[in-house]
């Protein structure tokens, strides 16, 4: 794309998008080294399907859990509006008189999060109350002209009548540049007639069966507006309520006593508050683990270090649900790219299927596992003499012990969600009151050797009858969910109530049989009670016999016992379960939990790591002459004190670098080089300044303050 002109000019071309480049196809980044393509494209594509399960899965489930607080929502709306939808005339008196209905809707300090329920909660009112919604940020309405022109502009975009639509563009810039509550109200009241007027006979949807729908205004992060702009809104709005219907919801991550601290009683008794709750993070993050990850519906599972990093970042830094998401992608991501054998990652029939299909690269990977290998040092020798050179019997070996560790899933699962009701609501709960923290311990180590675990069994064995019967009908409940039962552990919690109930009845016979007993003893004075007490206590002592009830309950807790050391073992334990679980640690931590300064120090101070360059090789402490002008400023830097010399540090610059110029030195004269050199110092100088590891000082004439210490 050529120009020619008589003098030089800036040319602007805008981007052809028909003839834009076509970027990498993403799976060529599964291509390595050693892998076949053939095996790169089957393990993207499968990460592709299950990565769309999965997401799909957490939309449903983000659905599901907003439900109830949006049909709260939309009821509120309704009730607010019942009155204005029989006869607009009598607004005032229906909403007590200058009364804005506000929802306080608090959705907790994960920010990050808001942005997806806005969206949802926008949807829903546009679906189901009124097509008129406008949502709001701080950052967008410094003052009241900018407010009033966001809310002009966004209401533009909401029209009933979309022919109406069209013809009210022509209008929208004149009305932004004198936007008012009056000319908002003119305009509400011409859509609100046009709609009704082209319209009479037609069946309106439900976002649009009131004759005069209410506009419904969101402001995101109530906390960050300015308090005037706010407190000027409500008031005109309040004023116009008759003509221009309104209905506020303020986001709040803090806490609903916000509103009185920005809003003084003059103005906040001009709202008609109501407070929304929305799910707590935790629950959240609790519900997307069981739904995601606890559950033999997707075969893709996280290491104990994997998993922990991920709960660490949620729980220390934002707790954001969608970056938790975020990270689990990543880490299926990562699992598919650097793990060979993920190809096996998928449902058990199509994994079968593609054991039969694995060539003799891939046979061999199998056998590199660590875990297979420990598999075939603990069989016969015959049996390991066909592992290692028959293909067939690999093969056949190899969908054995798949199909052996989907139903490990099955049956960890069950026993964990069961053991955790048992564990839960324990005194202190030594092993974690949430179902995640008895999951991290048991992928970890055999949960029985803790001493975690031998103390949550001495406090079971001291639960009431109640408790006991209370959570094993729990359980029964969860294995009678489940399609695949574990043997006959339901008939055996069932025989333990049974035996629960029998007890009662028994109870209820002794104490009938002791209450007849007791008629017929005679009357005895108190040193002779006080005696017979003693010897009975005495007796007890001595015969330490238990009762029935203790008896049946050490029953329990042994039964318990056998199930979590039977089916609670750590998956590093089960044969192939590198192919379903992603344990690559060190590279989620590195990519979510990243360290810049460190970055920044590394990279400054020993340049080769990133630029893999063999002439910036160096001993430590020693400065290549050839490094990058700020690499060799950082170097020089780091040796002096708080105080450092710009004189000092100039030549001890240019003695470094003019080590490397020595064979250029008849180039150019000595007055050129020195100027170049000092040019290229003030520039590495700015830089560091820019990057936050000096400042100016005024302490003393030319020099300059060090503001990081220990190395980055």
């Amino acid at each position: 794309m050529a120009t020619s002109s008589v003098s030089k000019g800036c040319f602007v071309f805008k981007p052809n998008f028909k003839k834009r480049r076509t970027s990498v196809p993403i799976d060529e980044y599964f291509n390595k080294g050693k892998n076949e393509s053939e095996d790169s494209k089957l393990r993207f594509e499968t990460y592709q399907l299950l990565w769309q399960q999965m997401k799909s899965e957490t939309e449903r489930l983000q659905e599901e859990l907003n439900k109830n607080l949006f049909d709260s929502l939309i009821e509120f709306l309704q009730k607010s509006y019942s009155g204005f939808q029989k006869n607009s005339r009598d607004w005032g008196y229906q909403i007590k008189l200058r009364e804005i209905p506000t929802a306080a809707l608090v959705l907790g300090v994960n920010v990050t999060d808001h942005d997806l329920t806005f969206r949802s909660l926008r949807e829903a009112l546009q679906n189901n109350v009124t097509p008129y919604v406008v949502s709001l940020q701080a950052r967008e309405c410094p003052d009241m002209k900018h407010f009033l022109q966001k809310l002009v502009s966004q209401l533009m975009d909401c029209c009933i009548d979309v022919e109406s639509k069209e013809e009210e563009n022509v209008q929208i810039t004149q009305k932004i540049t004198h936007c008012s509550m009056d000319s908002l109200s003119s305009w509400y009241m011409n859509v609100t007639q046009k709609t009704d007027s082209k319209k009479p006979g037609k069946k309106r949807t439900s976002s649009s069966q009131w004759q005069s729908p209410p506009v419904v205004l969101i402001l995101k992060d109530m906390e960050s507006f300015t308090t005037k702009v706010l407190q000027d809104f409500i008031i005109i709005s309040s004023q116009h309520l008759h003509e221009f219907p309104l209905i506020l919801i303020f986001g709040i991550a803090t806490s609903p006593i916000i509103i009185h601290r920005l809003l003084p009683h003059a103005i906040s008794s001009l709202l008609c508050i109501e407070l929304f709750q929305s799910l707590s993070c935790k629950e959240h993050l609790t519900t997307v683990l069981d739904k995601l990850l606890l559950t033999t519906q997707f075969p893709f599972k996280l290491s104990e270090k994997v998993l922990q990093i991920l709960i660490n970042i949620f729980l220390y830094h934002d707790f954001s649900i969608q970056n938790f998401i975020k990270g689990l992608q990543l880490s299926l991501l990562e699992h598919f790219c650097s793990q060979s054998l993920s190809v096996l990652c998928c449902n058990l029939p199509e994994a079968k299927r593609r054991i039969s299909f694995l060539s003799d690269n891939q046979c061999e990977n199998v056998r590199r596992l660590p875990s297979f290998r420990r598999y075939v040092e603990k069989q016969a020798a015959e049996k390991q003499v066909a592992l290692l050179t028959s293909e067939r019997f690999l093969k056949e070996e190899t969908q054995s012990l798949l199909e052996n560790l989907h139903v490990y899933h099955t049956n960890y699962f069950l026993v964990l969600r069961c053991f955790h009701h048992f564990t839960s609501s324990l005194p202190k709960c030594p092993l974690g009151r949430q179902i995640r923290e008895l999951y991290c311990t048991c992928l970890e180590k055999n949960i029985w050797e803790s001493e975690e675990y031998a103390s949550a069994l001495q406090l079971l064995r001291m639960l009431a009858k109640d408790e006991l019967t209370t959570i094993l009908q729990k359980c029964l409940d969860v294995f009678r969910a489940s399609e695949k039962q574990l043997g006959n552990t339901a008939k055996r919690i069932e025989e333990f109530l049974a035996q629960f109930q029998s007890l009662d009845a028994q109870a209820k016979e002794e104490e009938d049989t002791s209450g007849s007993q007791s008629k017929g003893l005679q009357k005895t004075d108190l040193y002779h009670l006080q005696k017979a007490l003693l010897e009975m206590k005495e007796l007890r002592r001595t015969s330490k016999k238990p009762t029935k009830f203790e008896v049946l309950r050490e029953k329990v807790v042994n039964f318990i016992d056998t199930l979590v050391r039977e089916h609670l073992l750590p998956p590093d334990t089960q044969p192939l379960h590198e192919a379903l679980y992603c344990s690559a640690a060190h590279s989620i931590r590195e990519r979510l939990n990243a360290a810049p300064r460190m970055a920044l120090h590394t990279a400054l101070n020993n340049p080769y790591y990133y630029l893999k360059n063999e002439a910036l090789k160096s001993e430590e402490g020693c400065i290549p002459s050839v490094a990058p002008d700020i690499c060799i400023a950082y170097k020089l830097h780091l040796e002096c004190s708080r105080l450092i010399n710009l004189v000092d540090w100039s030549e001890a610059f240019a003695t470094v670098v003019t080590a490397a110029e020595q064979m250029d030195a008849n180039s150019m004269t000595s007055e050129e080089r020195d100027e170049m050199i000092h040019a290229r110092f003030i520039r590495a100088v700015s830089e560091l300044e820019l990057l936050g590891f000096i400042k100016p000082t005024k302490q003393k004439t030319d020099h300059v303050a060090r503001l990081t210490w220990g190395g980055c």
